[in-house]
């Protein structure tokens, strides 16, 4: 089978950048709402965007969430908020609002992203063992009821520390709009088992539209 909605690029966080700009203009409502991820390709991502966005997003119409965000303070170097706080949110001066995870307030995001509907933009990565967001193969939050949008959850395989807050799938498929990038050889395995179908939790991404961006080392074991 192949990856519906892949496209391989030569730079990863330059289309990202591109296709969340293109997003914003293109926007349902005056206001605009993305799910931001973690991790070093996000960390790229979001200087480009900050970059190439300077003047063609109204960051004060932008209200900020989070697909993911492990149970540590804000200002812990492993926190996704600490990351798009530098790589981002510091470097554009501001947005509208940014909707922190706090570990101790699912139900509070729960309800918040159920007043929301919609996301405009989710975006994720994907790990080299197949995860996506903080969603692991064999973890409690994928078999999370479907009216359930947010939890807490952890690796069963203990590869990754921390507990963490996470979109469930039924949060990420409230998405108009979800965008996966992917780079490196080590990504490699993981994307071919997402293209053959394997059971792994980024497989099973949905949304009205999803978009996958992978880099050709990334993309190397594709058929």
């Amino acid at each position: 089978m192949t990856i519906e909605g892949l496209s391989v690029v030569g730079d990863v966080p330059g289309a990202f950048a591109e296709r969340v700009i293109d997003a914003f203009g293109a926007r349902a409502e005056d206001t605009f709402s993305i799910a931001l991820s973690g991790g070093d390709t996000a960390r790229r991502c979001y200087e480009r965007l900050a970059d190439d966005a300077a003047t063609r997003i109204d960051w004060w119409k932008v209200d900020v969430y989070w697909g993911d965000e492990r149970c540590v303070p804000h200002d812990h170097e492993d926190s996704n908020y600490r990351l798009a706080r530098e790589a981002l949110l510091d470097r554009v001066g501001a947005a509208n609002a940014t909707h922190l995870m706090r570990c101790a307030e699912v139900d509070a995001y729960q309800l918040r992203i159920g007043d929301l509907g919609r996301f405009d933009v989710v975006h994720l990565g994907l790990g080299a063992d197949g995860h996506t967001a903080s969603l692991f193969s064999g973890s409690e939050a994928l078999a999370a009821d479907p009216g359930r949008l947010v939890a807490l959850n952890d690796d069963p395989a203990g590869r990754h520390e921390h507990t963490r807050m996470t979109l469930t799938l039924a949060g990420i498929a409230r998405a108009r709009l979800v965008l996966v990038t992917v780079e490196g050889e080590e990504k490699a395995d993981a994307l071919a088992a997402v293209e053959r179908g394997d059971d792994v939790p980024a497989a099973h991404i949905a949304g009205d539209r999803v978009v996958w961006l992978a880099d050709e080392a990334a993309a190397s074991r594709l058929t």
